[in-house]
């Protein structure tokens, strides 16, 4: 393979198992703020049980998030290294907005959750419960601030705007609209809402695991219940900003809708295909099966709507084949999801809230798609950023134009060690997380214990203490 396939495939490997801890962590921070207001709220009433219910799943997911955090520093590092490595004529042209953008991201977001992380992990019993209230506002507060600003760059490259090109150099113009583009309201709404709803699973799947491993902590009532609750609310929103993204994408980056709807010859009453192999070479497709114009009323809103084909683009469309799979394959596990969150809640509510009354087999299906917002993010990533080719600022700077020079086999050989890196450490991350979910509720309460005692002279690095 030539330098350019060899960068790009290591950037998708290091996005790829990078987003996987963002996608768990911009949500999950304010869940642990929703378990802790919970626990203050309901410690006043003398139910005893019920306040512990909530402390525990506020201890036990603060560790859950902090490893994930501290997974989230380590493959976020390696994302900005690339940059200088692999694609120098990146930020050479496009260093005057993406440096900025980065730079906020971890002089405003970064340091604020880093900040009050200490406080929030081991700051119980030393500092003020109002103060701790607020400390896990602050990191849930940052995650977030953190997905704008790098949603804002990202963004920019799909839809760029706010620039003059000086001397082949981009230049701002105007940083509210570089900021604000076109498309990043959606993309924003879309990333907090797929991470919202990978936390939830992740919520409704380990506390079914727990059930099932016979561990049925005290906190896996009400987690199961929340999770099931955040998700069934939030797939429709999800479906709705879903179709409005859609609409903004057909305006700006039409030759990506075409190849997600493997539409070569622009026509109108375009059919939705439910299954095809988009050929690049013939420029047709295999094995059509098709609904009738149901692409172009979902993506205009009219039946006779005019789909633009990847026709029109010679030469400045994305290889049809993975974005076309990767769309299903994301729109699907959101069927799904939204199948089993309704039917889920709507049994788990006949129960009276009470898990090991369900059924066994329901309580695999929830341990089994546990991570299924990790397989619908992933693919929407790669519909997006596959989708922008051969661009890397959209219509502007083609992908080909900004690689590196270095030896291909470096490359290969870098790649095939972050590789090798990255599924250790997922297979590390799992171990941790089962091993964490079937501790037995007096081992968690002695952990606390300990944890509260600790002096407050003895804590060091948060991103250290989460890794330990």
């Amino acid at each position: 393979m030539d330098a350019l396939i060899l960068a790009r495939l290591q950037f998708a490997a290091n996005i790829t198992f990078h987003i996987l801890f963002p996608t768990i962590s911009i949500a999950l921070g304010w869940v642990l703020l929703f378990f802790r207001w919970r626990w203050l709220r309901t410690r006043p009433s003398g139910d005893v049980q019920q306040a512990q219910a909530w402390l525990d799943a506020y201890r036990f997911w603060t560790k859950v998030f902090a490893l994930t955090f501290a997974l989230g520093v380590v493959s976020g590092i390696t994302m900005s290294f690339q940059f200088g490595t692999n694609w120098p004529g990146f930020m050479e042209r496009v260093g005057n907005i993406a440096g900025p953008l980065l730079a906020y991201e971890v002089l405003t977001a970064f340091f604020l959750e880093a900040g009050f992380l200490g406080v929030m992990l081991f700051g119980h019993g030393k500092v003020s419960e109002p103060v701790h209230l607020m400390s896990t506002f602050f990191v849930a507060f940052g995650t977030t601030l953190s997905a704008f600003w790098i949603l804002a760059l990202n963004s920019w490259m799909q839809t760029p705007a706010g620039y003059e090109i000086v001397n082949g150099e981009f230049q701002v113009t105007s940083w509210l609209a570089v900021i604000f583009n076109p498309s990043f309201p959606y993309r924003f709404t879309h990333m907090v809402l797929a991470s919202a709803l990978t936390c939830a699973f992740l919520l409704t799947g380990l506390s079914a695991w727990q059930v099932l491993s016979g561990v049925g902590q005290r906190s896996a009532p009400q987690v199961m219940r929340t999770g099931l609750t955040l998700a069934a609310v939030l797939i429709p929103v999800q479906i709705f900003v879903g179709d409005l993204h859609g609409l903004n994408t057909l305006r700006h980056q039409p030759a990506k809708i075409a190849a997600m709807e493997g539409v070569w010859a622009t026509e109108r009453g375009a059919p939705l295909l439910l299954f095809a192999i988009p050929d690049a070479a013939q420029r047709k497709n295999h094995f059509e099966m098709a609904v009738p114009k149901a692409a172009s009323l979902i993506l205009t809103h009219q039946a006779d709507g005019e789909i633009r084909g990847m026709n029109d683009f010679p030469g400045a469309h994305p290889p049809p084949l993975p974005v076309f799979f990767a769309f299903r394959l994301m729109v699907g596990m959101g069927l799904l999801m939204l199948a089993a969150s309704w039917g889920g809640w709507w049994l788990y509510r006949r129960t009276a809230w009470q898990p090991a009354k369900l059924p066994r087999p329901l309580l695999w299906l929830f341990a089994g798609m546990t991570f299924s917002g990790w397989v619908a993010t992933v693919a929407g990533w790669y519909v997006t950023e596959i989708g922008r080719q051969p661009f890397i600022v959209h219509g502007l700077v083609r992908t080909a134009e900004v690689v590196s020079k270095v030896p291909s086999s470096m490359i290969g050989l870098s790649l095939a060690l972050y590789i090798a890196l990255y599924l250790g450490l997922i297979v590390a991350y799992l171990a941790v997380l089962k091993y964490m979910a079937e501790k037995p509720e007096d081992v968690l309460q002695r952990d606390a214990v300990e944890q509260a005692a600790t002096p407050a002279g003895a804590i060091t690095s948060p991103v250290i203490q989460a890794g330990a």
